[in-house]
């Protein structure tokens, strides 16, 4: 009985971390196929620039960050859970002592972005004394506190992209370049001009690849973050609506008698 409540909680609250570690998994076990295999040597020799390493350094410092993110998403829906726990036993008023937000039977809400909110929206109706409590500014600007430093992953994506597409153009760069001075007469020259050309289309095949293999992991990533920031706002939402607002409009509707 205690594992299968173990295992429901797991599941309600911390599978957007669980889905993240299913997915870094999967990355895992391909790097270390690649590594296996030699590419990851190949392409470090090969590429002259280092953009490649730069692009896989990049997506390491994304993830971390990613990983961050979820985590705390992860612990704001386990809070939000138990906020909802508190907040649907009938409860009468609602106060706010300090920062915290206090209910009728002396039970403190546990701290967090839910919770914060709850607290704007208790001093919103104690201030405006309206039988009607609009929370709609409220709500934007929970949002975009929760949203905001998930902006990071389209920018990281995005960069990826544009330092492989650099590390192509530098490629081409490289490759034409011993074409200015070929003497198609001398075979030497024609040799190396050719070895020259060979490791300027490494260069841009290898950074090509790296940028756009890491801009789609990063972008699959911060799509799995975003997917539970928005299932975060909407229990907050529901909860504010439904048990939160409705007390708080009865109070006040009583008052104004």
């Amino acid at each position: 009985m205690t594992w299968r409540f173990l295992e429901s909680e797991f599941r309600t609250d911390y599978v957007p971390l669980l889905r993240w570690l299913i997915f870094t998994g999967v990355c895992a076990f391909g790097v270390v196929l690649a590594w296996h295999y030699g590419l990851f040597r190949l392409m470090l020799a090969s590429d002259k620039t280092y953009i490649s390493l730069i692009i896989m350094l990049l997506y390491v410092a994304s993830s971390l960050h990613c990983l961050a993110r979820t985590v705390w998403v992860s612990r704001e829906l386990k809070t939000a859970e138990r906020v909802r726990v508190t907040v649907s036993r009938r409860v009468g008023e609602f106060k706010v002592v300090g920062d915290e937000v206090v209910t009728d039977d002396g039970t403190r809400l546990p701290a967090g972005h839910v919770t914060g909110h709850i607290r704007n929206l208790v001093l919103k109706a104690a201030l405006q004394r309206a039988p009607h409590i609009d929370q709609t500014l409220l709500l934007r600007g929970l949002a975009d506190s929760l949203r905001m430093p998930n902006a990071l992953g389209a920018f990281a994506s995005d960069a990826l992209m544009k330092l492989g597409l650099l590390g192509t153009i530098i490629g081409f760069i490289l490759m034409l370049a011993p074409i200015a001075g070929l003497d198609a007469a001398d075979r030497v020259s024609v040799k190396t001009s050719m070895g020259l050309m060979s490791d300027g289309m490494a260069v841009a095949m290898y950074t090509t690849l790296t940028g756009l293999v890491g801009s789609i992991l990063v972008q699959t990533q911060y799509y799995m973050l975003d997917k539970a920031t928005a299932n975060l706002f909407a229990v907050a939402t529901e909860l504010t609506e439904v048990f939160v607002v409705s007390v708080l409009e009865r109070e006040q509707d009583g008052q104004l008698r």
